[in-house]
Parts: structure tokens; C-alpha cells; sequence
């Protein structure tokens, strides 16, 4: 399965879809843009490096405080956040480290990504956890589109 079959089933179904990213910075968007009518699926998206820009976007302050940016309960209120700003049907949220101790938010593991997606029809999130383990951060982001991939076929 690949992007290409993911904006074919999307389009089938007169589905749409956003993306809230952090970690990955754009490159599950990327990967759809790299598709052929990618335009009749793709709403909108948000590479949202800092808390600010999530926070901004609707993820709750109060969550990050107490999960921390990089959890699972970021990743869900950024797809949600993203999928109800855009009026979307499904919003994927992206949130972790690559490998890299962040100086700013000391939390959590340094090689665990979490990825939500949102899918508004059935009020559902369906979530993965990736393992950031090869050498270089493009071949970490593989490893996170692959993921979304899988996780799309499964849901649309």
C-alpha cells in the first residue's frame, strides 16, 4: 500500500483529510502532494514544531503540561484539533523525537514518535506508537509514513 492508493480510496469515498505534524515536519504531507489529485483530498496542514503553534491550532495547553508534548494525548487532541478546524474526515496528528534530546520539552523517550489519526465519521482514534531506531532522521520519517499508510488503508 502506498499514498497513491490511500488519495484513490479518499477520493472514492469523497473523503478529506488534514494533518497536524510535528517531528516529521511535513513529510506525511509531502508524501500525499506527491500524488497525482492529491488536491480533491488534502484540506489543509500544520507543521507545528513549537507548543505554541499547537496550541494555537487547539491542542489544550493544560495537556501538554501534564502529558507533555511528546505523548499520545498530544497526538489525539492535534489530529482532532486539525480534522474539526478544517472540517475534515479524518485528522492525523504527529508528535515525538527523532533520535534528539529536545532541550526545551525534557520528556519522554528520545527516539518515540505518536501518531493519531482522527477519523471524524465514526468519532475515533486510532493510534501507533513508531520506533524511531534507523540512522537518519529522513529514513525515521519512512518509517512514520509507513505507519499513516498502514493505519489509513486499515480505517478508510
Amino acid at each position: 500500500m502506498d499514498f497513491k492508493n490511500i488519495v484513490k480510496k479518499l477520493t472514492k469515498k469523497k473523503m478529506t483529510i488534514s494533518t497536524m505534524e510535528s517531528c516529521t515536519g511535513g513529510a506525511v504531507v509531502s508524501s500525499i502532494t506527491d500524488i497525482e489529485g492529491a488536491s480533491d483530498v488534502l484540506k489543509f496542514s500544520a507543521v507545528t514544531y513549537c507548543n505554541e503553534a499547537k496550541i494555537k491550532l487547539g491542542v489544550k495547553k493544560e495537556t501538554i503540561d501534564e502529558f507533555s508534548v511528546y505523548s499520545m494525548e498530544v497526538a489525539e487532541e492535534m489530529a482532532l484539533s486539525i480534522s474539526n478546524l478544517t472540517n475534515s474526515d479524518i485528522g492525523i496528528g504527529i508528535t515525538g523525537k527523532l533520535n534528539r534530546v529536545d532541550k526545551n520539552n525534557p520528556f519522554g523517550a528520545d527516539n518515540i514518535v505518536f501518531i493519531c489519526i482522527y477519523d471524524k465519521r465514526s468519532n475515533k482514534n486510532y493510534n501507533y506508537l513508531v520506533e524511531a531506531k534507523k540512522g537518519s532522521r529522513h529514513d525515521n520519517k519512512k518509517l512514520v509514513i509507513d505507519k499513516v499508510i498502514m493505519g489509513l488503508d486499515k480505517i478508510i
